[in-house]
């Protein structure tokens, strides 16, 4: 369709001057579809004056809300062959053959009016998009008959609908997740989507639930505005909106940039979620008669003082005065947290009127009433979602605002920071049987990040905010200083293990002096380190990490208790012996040991060049390096790297044997092979972060010979960096003792332990020249 593409031609990030609003663009895509379809419809026989046959509008085009590249899903709707006196099979040949050449995805079904009720009567799809019936052409007695036919058949039968509609509402959160804390939201499938809406209206118009509130009717136009301009900048059809797409939607929709639309939207996605949960609870099936007798109504059980549950929700006890207890809220809280049912919105109501924020410092079973909220583990989510939306949470945590619906700076993580707090926090609720303080890893691990948003350290700021919590909490002085330290080093155990030789005693002696050398908060940070990284997105809590911390929290342990930490680990007699056997014949070997990181130690005479040789041979078999460790026994290296595959299984260890010793001899083109494996498997981003190098003295023990200094390079991850960024060190001249890498979504943190018997080593000079050699290996 040449106007269809005149008015999306604006694309791509040019703004012209006539292009269309987000509202004025959907209605001019229904006009100029409803137009095309009625022309086409004529000539096929489908007019105003004909009888017993229609054509019929249902999903964005019957609500008039249709968005760039969106399929038309119609209905030919006719009286049955006999009544209609003609061949209705030629007629819709004649409708849908045109809007397929033309490449308009196209949903389409012929049928009877009783035929569509049917299935409409079988499926829910169909019975939902039946709602939003409109007539386009024809008959349109007829598409009064179906549209009326199917809302009268809906409002009767939807009850009996009910439990299927939630189930698949859940099923489809379950694959969209949320467009609320998503960093990546799908605005039509995920929970607080425009599907959402769409079964708001199908339960307002059964009469179950109210019509939606202004708040959730700015919403919907926010999520439609935004799915319109998402579409026009991709030119397909699209629905989940990338960090990227961001500013340029929000310059459109006069948000300012790409996190406060993300702020905005996922204000929009709680709106509709909190509505559809109270809608649900609401529009449940009441009591009905069985065997002739009315069900009885629902009891109501005690759950704690002043907290009762009725029914499936949790609410006020009859006589209960909330402003006269200022414990009564978090009673409420942890009560639904732990039953995992919801708190009634009468309640919520009634606290949101008159519950009194608690006097600091709380009494103490008002603060164990806290505790027992975050250690309510998944319970936790919901009821802190509803606490938030009609602003209790902040009546208990005022510094919560900078958070809220605030999206992260980096890719790894999936959810936004006040989602990613409470997550944590469930995840948190696991781990309390592993420290002595269940308290302050729970209460720490919600304020983690609670420095975030603040233009400044997070970590700083949040271990400020941390003691001004603390205290009103009415923790003493010591537990005030340890949740402040929890929260200003949250990130020191997991940053150390993952970036540094955690084997060399000078690693653990700088945690050691930097905990004061407390063993409570190296626990508590070893549990919040757990928690935070589960609750950043998946695969950045791997079995490889979790060793390391263990390892490196087992090491800073034993010198909190005054012993030597163990150093490096020595070759064993079987690498000695392999080592020994290599010097003898000159000939390189390999060995390959399994596990959920396997280790694969590469043993060759020793020369310049063979970290960046070995790294590339492990690149070219698509394996991810998380360290090297780089020893060597009568002049032969002994190279052990912990790897494990970006995807498949480990390489046959003859294979890599083999193909190391081509590199080593020349006769396999390592640079041009590796090239070769990027292009077939480019994973590098569009726009990918700056690389950037940063530099750390005294970090290691490596002696006045050699000064180490540690080099720690963030880029973009891709196959070849290691070997690219080794083999610019050993031009420099620069010794590897040790490289560390983790990836944080996109982006590779690579830490390397460098030393040169250089005169000019560690000096800016040749610090000069080994970033910029790095850098442009980047």
């Amino acid at each position: 369709m040449l106007a269809r593409d005149r008015l999306l031609g604006d694309r791509g990030g040019v703004h012209q001057a006539g292009r269309l609003a987000p509202e004025a663009l959907r209605e001019a895509l229904t006009d100029l579809h409803e137009f095309w379809l009625t022309v086409h419809a004529a000539q096929a026989g489908v007019r105003s004056d004909s009888e017993g046959i229609a054509l019929v509008a249902v999903g964005g085009l019957g609500r008039r809300e249709l968005v760039p590249y969106s399929d038309l899903d119609l209905v030919l709707v006719h009286a049955g062959h006999k009544g209609i006196g003609r061949d209705v099979d030629t007629a819709a040949e004649q409708l849908w053959y045109p809007l397929w050449n033309s490449g308009v995805g196209l949903d389409h079904s012929v049928r009877t009016v009783d035929e569509a009720l049917d299935v409409a009567g079988r499926d829910l799809r169909t019975a939902l998009g039946l709602l939003d019936a409109r007539h386009v052409a024809g008959d349109q007695a007829l598409t009064k008959q179906l549209a009326g036919g199917a809302r009268d058949a809906w409002r009767t039968g939807v009850r009996k609908r009910f439990d299927e509609m939630v189930s698949s509402a859940r099923r489809r959160w379950q694959r969209s997740g949320e467009v609320a804390h998503w960093v990546e939201p799908d605005l039509k499938h995920g929970r607080g989507g425009l599907r959402d809406l769409a079964m708001l209206d199908a339960l307002a118009l059964a009469q179950l639930v109210d019509r939606p509130s202004g708040e959730v009717s700015q919403a919907r136009k926010l999520l439609l505005d935004s799915r319109t301009e998402l579409r026009r900048i991709a030119g397909r059809p699209r629905d989940v909106l990338m960090p990227q797409d961001g500013d340029e939607i929000a310059a459109v929709l006069g948000i300012g940039d790409r996190f406060a639309l993300a702020r905005a939207l996922s204000g929009a996605g709680r709106a509709v979620a909190y509505a559809l949960d109270v809608a649900l609870r609401t529009g449940q099936p009441g009591p009905r008669k069985v065997l002739g007798v009315l069900r009885r109504t629902p009891t109501r059980r005690p759950l704690a003082e002043g907290v009762v549950l009725h029914g499936d929700e949790v609410t006020l006890a009859r006589d209960v005065d909330p402003s006269k207890d200022p414990g009564l809220l978090l009673r409420v809280a942890a009560a639904a947290a732990r039953t995992g049912r919801a708190i009634a919105p009468g309640a919520l109501i009634r606290l949101g009127e008159s519950a009194p924020e608690p006097r600091a410092p709380w009494p103490a079973e008002v603060r164990q009433e806290l505790v027992s909220l975050l250690g309510a583990g998944e319970g936790l989510i919901d009821v802190v979602e509803a606490l938030d939306r009609t602003g209790l949470w902040a009546r208990l945590f005022p510094e919560w605002g900078a958070v809220r619906d605030l999206p992260p700076r980096d890719a790894a993580h999936v959810w936004t920071v006040d989602r990613h707090l409470v997550q944590a926090t469930a995840y948190a609720a696991r781990l309390v049987t592993t420290v002595s303080r269940p308290d302050l890893l729970l209460i720490g691990t919600v304020l983690h990040d609670i420095g975030k948003g603040r233009g400044t350290d997070h970590s700083i700021v949040g271990a400020a905010l941390a003691t001004q919590v603390g205290e009103r909490l009415g923790l003493p002085d010591k537990d005030v200083a340890t949740l402040s330290a929890m929260v200003r080093h949250h990130l020191l155990l997991p940053h150390t293990a993952t970036r540094r030789n955690i084997s060399d005693e000078a690693t653990v002696r700088r945690v050691v002096d930097t905990l004061d050398g407390d063993p409570v908060l190296l626990e508590l940070l070893h549990g919040l380190a757990e928690a935070d990284s589960l609750a950043t997105g998946p695969g950045v809590w791997s079995d490889w990490k979790a060793a390391l911390v263990a390892d490196l929290v087992a090491r800073c342990r034993q010198a909190m208790a005054g012993e030597r930490p163990e150093g490096p680990k020595p070759l064993d007699d079987a690498q000695r012996a392999l080592a020994e056997s290599v010097a003898a014949s000159g000939k390189p070997d390999v060995i390959v040991d399994t596990g959920p990181v396997a280790t694969i130690t590469l043993v060759a005479p020793d020369h310049p060049g063979l970290l960046s040789q070995a790294a590339g041979v492990l690149a070219l078999h698509s394996l991810k390096v998380h360290a090297a460790e780089l020893r060597a026994h009568v002049g032969v290296a002994v190279d052990t790297f912990h790897v494990s595959p970006r995807f498949g299984s480990l390489p046959d260890e003859a294979l890599l044997r083999e193909q190391f010793t081509r590199v080593l001899s020349g006769s396999l083109p390592l640079a041009e092979k590796l090239a070769a494996k990027e292009r077939d498997y480019a994973d590098v981003p569009d726009d990918p972060p700056l690389a950037r190098v940063l530099w750390f003295d005294d970090e290691a023990d490596g002696g006045a010979e050699s000064a180490d200094v540690v080099l720690e390079l963030r880029a973009a991850d891709r196959l070849g960096l290691l070997h690219d960024v080794a083999a610019a060190l050993e031009r420099c001249g620069a010794d590897v003792l040790w490289a560390r890498a983790m990836q944080v979504g996109g982006t590779a943190i690579a830490s390397f332990s460098l030393a040169s018997t250089s005169p000019t080593h560690g000096s800016p000079d040749w610090r000069r020249e080994i970033e910029k050699a790095v850098l442009g290996a980047c």
